[in-house]
């Protein structure tokens, strides 16, 4: 069976498989929760936030690949399986049923909050084992908090 190796090792490599393996259930599970709420948001605001949900599931999932596949560059297992994502996600979850506009606009800027605040927490934390790893998660970090703006600006 072939093997997939990367320049990292040790401490390092586990610093930057626990940040890469976050980030992809985060970006998962946003793509996920988004999705939901595309559906069942309800409202006078409803054509424009039904479309900027998808933007907000286009930019997940764009940045899920990239994610994974600098896993994968370092000899690490992306694990992107519905059972890890339900099992480790500490994104928040949406109602159930019909979601008013203005709920939607206030559940998803606390949501990317969220996600956010622990894309931070890995950009600090893969400064020093992995430059090129923590340049990616930068990049996600950059979009999802202008995904958040674009949310917020609406309350």
């Amino acid at each position: 069976m072939a093997r997939i190796t990367g320049p990292l090792s040790g401490d390092a490599q586990k610093v930057v498989a626990d940040a890469l393996q976050g980030a992809l259930v985060d970006l998962i599970d946003l793509s996920l929760v988004a999705k939901q709420a595309h559906w069942n948001i309800v409202g006078p605001h409803f054509r424009p936030l039904h479309l900027q949900l998808d933007e907000l599931v286009d930019v997940a999932r764009q940045h899920t690949d990239t994610v994974a596949e600098r896993a994968v560059a370092l000899g690490i297992n992306p694990d992107g399986r519905s059972a890890t994502v339900a099992g480790a996600t500490k994104v928040q979850q949406p109602e159930h049923g019909w979601i008013d506009d203005g709920k939607v606009v206030a559940t998803f800027t606390d949501i990317l909050e969220g996600v956010i605040r622990r894309m931070r927490e890995r950009v600090a934390a893969t400064d020093e084992p992995d430059p090129v790893t923590q340049d990616v998660l930068i990049a996600v970090t950059q979009d999802v908090e202008k995904q958040h703006w674009m949310f917020q600006a609406q309350r």
